[in-house]
């Protein structure tokens, strides 16, 4: 079942841009021959879409990424959507305009080069995939798909745009998970380090302490808003605190009541959430929900939908599941996977035994034993997976999953409230080394792959 275990990254716009930009500007200067030439090239014909002066009339040039621009238009949209998610999370202190102008600059330079090596080296992400992916959007932001639709339009997205956004991410992420993951191993000797640096640190034998998966209500308050205003909003965030506590869907909550950002925000290392967030849910036990906390964004609601902790108390909700695994290939497109695994749903739906389907038709090395994956907790299996897992109730089969793996058809056998044993504290211990390896090895390589790079910077037309 290793080929599930989850990778997540969580990188810092400025830890990425820090990682590339020493890379960038010296050797745009001095391009080789060859790319000289290819860029002298796609100036004289239509391989840009639009001719610089085209561009120029409603937009303009930034840069040139091996022959393909970045506009003045892509980075002023990504800034707008950058502090749209930082006001969401409660931050208002920004970097200068210009800082962050730069930054957003180079994060569309390496994503750009990202996509275009994905695609050269025949990286494909189909419409399904991306179809799926935009509802899995809308299902962690509490929307439904038509929210989520006037939400991209009332950012001043075009849905072409957002999909192609999606697309390119989908395409990022497969590329990283071939070029980067299979580089990181965690052995025991690191893990043993990583807990040795964390009592050096701050005297936490429990690391664990720190992973927490919060659920969040936004009742955005206008920045200038009048203390009329602010007590109509602490009033409906009195009311969605009320909602929360005595609905069981959490999810259906936020969707009535929050202006924005994942109702769910997923299991993360406590100093990847903002500190209010942890200051106020310290003492708050699994299930637990607390608000109004006020912030410069508004009022929040949080939930602790789960925490995992060290220690002979940590208790983790383990799910017991069973998968058929379809990878794709140029013969089988991702669709096509899911179009099969739905004839097999229906099949176990009319009475067929999903482990026999498992072991006739799985393609992982879990087919001989039906499919089993055994009891696992947060944070093990890719986070599509693991969503859709979640999603599930004991005996349930979901819907075709589209993972960097191929296609998946779950099914939740059983699911418990599990205390861990030292043996398997360590094991979400090496999730978290994993994580950290990752992040260096990632960012190198991102390294690596700009300085490969022709990138040529342009002033605004005068």
């Amino acid at each position: 079942m290793h080929h599930l275990i989850s990778m997540p990254r969580h990188f810092a716009l400025g830890l990425v841009c820090a990682a590339v930009m020493s890379a960038g500007s010296a050797y745009a200067q001095n391009p080789s021959p060859e790319v000289a030439r290819a860029l002298s090239d796609s100036a004289q014909t239509t391989q840009l879409g639009k001719s610089a002066a085209q561009l120029r009339s409603a937009d303009y040039i930034v840069a040139i990424v091996n022959s393909e621009p970045v506009t003045n238009n892509e980075v002023r949209a990504r800034i707008q959507r950058v502090k749209e998610n930082l006001q969401s999370q409660g931050i208002q202190q920004l970097p200068p305009e210009d800082e962050l102008a730069q930054e957003v600059l180079e994060r569309l330079i390496v994503e750009k080069i990202q996509v275009q090596t994905a695609k050269e080296t025949g990286i494909k992400v189909d419409d399904y995939a991306v179809d799926q992916a935009i509802e899995n959007i809308a299902r962690q932001s509490g929307l439904t798909q038509q929210a989520l639709a006037q939400e991209v339009a009332r950012r001043g997205q075009s849905q072409a745009s957002f999909r192609e956004e999606i697309r390119n991410q989908m395409l990022l992420q497969r590329l990283q998970n071939r070029e980067v993951d299979g580089r990181v191993q965690v052995s025991e000797h690191d893990i043993d380090q990583f807990m040795a640096q964390q009592r050096q640190k701050g005297g936490q034998d429990d690391v664990m302490r720190s992973q927490l998966n919060l659920g969040h209500i936004l009742i955005a308050v206008p920045e200038n808003a009048s203390e009329a205003e602010v007590a109509r909003l602490q009033a409906r965030a009195q009311e969605a605190l009320q909602a929360a506590r005595t609905e069981a869907d959490f999810a259906a909550v936020a969707q009535r009541y929050s202006d924005g950002g994942a109702a769910i925000l997923g299991m993360r290392p406590a100093n990847r959430y903002p500190s209010l967030f942890i200051e106020s849910v310290a003492s708050t036990p699994v299930g637990g929900i607390v608000g109004p906390v006020r912030s410069p964004a508004g009022f929040h609601i949080l939930k602790v939908v789960d925490k995992s902790a060290g220690g002979v108390d940590a208790v983790v909700t383990q799910n017991l599941a069973r998968h058929i695994l379809l990878r794709t290939s140029p013969q089988l497109s991702e669709r096509e996977a899911a179009q099969v695994l739905s004839e097999l749903r229906q099949r176990v739906e009319g009475g067929a035994s999903f482990a026999d389907l498992a072991r006739q038709y799985s393609e992982d090395g879990s087919a001989a034993m039906g499919g089993d994956l055994g009891w696992a907790g947060p944070g093990q299996f890719v986070p599509e997976f693991e969503q859709a897992l979640n999603a599930l109730e004991p005996g349930q089969v979901s819907q075709p999953v589209v993972s960097r793996f191929g296609v998946h058809l779950i099914q939740l056998v059983d699911r418990r409230q599990a205390t861990l044993t030292p043996r398997e504290q360590r094991e979400m211990l090496r999730n978290v080394v994993r994580e950290e390896k990752l992040e260096k090895a990632h960012a190198n390589w991102l390294q690596e792959l700009r300085g490969q790079a022709y990138v040529e910077y342009r002033e605004p037309p005068q």
